[in-house]
């Protein structure tokens, strides 16, 4: 069983950033893929980037790609999402995921955090 619990959420105005953490209760953390979602109100868990285990390797889509970066700190069990230039759109919940491999169905992942608010005012 692995335990998630994200952080770093808030407002922030249009073309801010912020960088989300999610932190694991296992040291076997960089063993497993990494992967941030979001959802906003009423619509459903969008994929927002996925960092692999053991090889480093990572996907965004076209929505976040050259603004968010993934990336993990093996020894604090730790993995961030950096979150620049945020428009309004990405007002969403953030949900950190653990899996066995790099996916972009939020079925894939087996492990969840409680998830953190991020409010873009415009």
């Amino acid at each position: 069983q692995v335990q998630l619990v994200e952080s770093g959420g808030g407002l922030v105005q249009a073309g801010g950033s912020l960088r989300l953490s999610c932190a694991a209760s296992t040291r076997t953390f960089s063993n497993y893929a990494m992967a941030w979602f979001r959802q906003a109100p009423g619509k459903g868990r969008e994929f927002v980037a996925v960092l692999s285990g053991v090889v480093t390797c990572t996907y965004y889509p076209d929505s976040v790609k050259c603004r968010f970066t993934i990336a993990r700190d093996a020894a604090k069990n730790t993995v961030y999402l950096q979150m620049n230039s945020l428009k309004p759109e990405d007002t969403a919940v953030y949900y950190c995921a653990a899996g066995a491999s790099p996916k972009v169905l939020s079925a894939s992942y087996s492990y969840w955090g409680q998830g953190t608010q991020v409010t873009v005012s415009s």
